[in-house]
C-alpha cells in the first residue's frame, strides 16, 4: 500500500504501529506537549435519565438563586411586560394594520398573476407562442412582465413603508426602548 506521496506505508499485514504512519507529519499523540489536553469535560457526563444502577448521580442544584441572577430575571420579566403592553397598544396595531393592508393584497395579486402565467404557459401554448414582433412572442413578454412586476412591487413596498409605516414604527421603537430602560431600573 502507498500513500499519496508514493511512499510505502507497510506490508499491509497490520504489523506497523500508528506512529509509523506519522513520519514527517509533526508530533505523534504520545509526543504532545504536557500543557495540551485531549479530554472533554462532557465526555464522561451521563444524561440525567441514563445513570447506571448504583452509579452516583449529580448533586441537586443549590436551593437559593444568587441575588444578581434574581435581579436579572426580574428585569427580564419587567422588559417582557413592556413588550406585551406595546403589542397590545393602539399604535402597534395601527402599524401592523398598515403593513397587512399592503402586503396581503399585493401578495395575493402577485401570486394570482404568477399562477395565471404558469397556467397559460401549460394550457394555452398556442396563445403563448403567438408572435408579437419578430421573434418576440406573448410568452416572452409575459415572462419579462413577471420580472417587471417584481421590481414594481418592491418599489411600491418600500415607498409604502417609507410614507406610511416607518415614522410610526420608529417612534414605537424609541418608546419601547425608553419603557424597557425604565423597567430595568436604568440599566442597559
Amino acid at each position: 500500500m502507498q500513500s499519496s506521496n508514493r511512499r510505502a506505508l507497510g506490508s499491509g499485514d497490520g504489523s506497523e504501529s500508528p506512529g509509523d504512519h506519522r513520519q514527517g507529519h509533526g508530533l505523534a499523540f504520545d509526543e504532545a506537549p504536557a500543557d495540551v489536553r485531549y479530554d472533554d469535560p462532557w465526555y464522561d457526563a451521563l444524561a440525567s435519565a441514563w445513570a447506571e444502577a448504583g452509579a452516583p448521580t449529580a448533586p441537586p442544584p443549590a436551593p437559593g438563586v444568587p441575588a444578581a441572577r434574581r435581579a436579572r430575571e426580574d428585569a427580564a420579566e419587567a422588559a417582557a411586560q413592556v413588550y406585551l403592553e406595546v403589542q397590545r397598544s393602539e399604535a402597534f396595531r395601527d402599524v401592523r394594520g398598515r403593513y397587512r393592508r399592503f402586503v396581503v393584497p399585493a401578495t395575493a395579486g402577485f401570486l394570482l398573476w404568477y399562477v395565471a402565467y404558469v397556467a397559460a404557459a401549460t394550457t394555452a401554448p398556442g396563445l403563448m407562442a403567438r408572435p408579437v414582433a419578430g421573434a418576440v412572442n406573448v410568452a416572452l413578454l409575459a415572462g419579462l412582465g413577471q420580472f417587471l412586476t417584481t421590481f414594481l412591487l418592491t418599489w411600491a413596498y418600500s415607498r409604502h413603508a417609507r410614507l406610511r409605516r416607518d415614522r410610526a414604527a420608529l417612534e414605537l421603537r424609541w418608546d419601547t426602548q425608553e419603557l424597557t430602560r425604565g423597567a430595568q431600573g436604568g440599566a442597559s
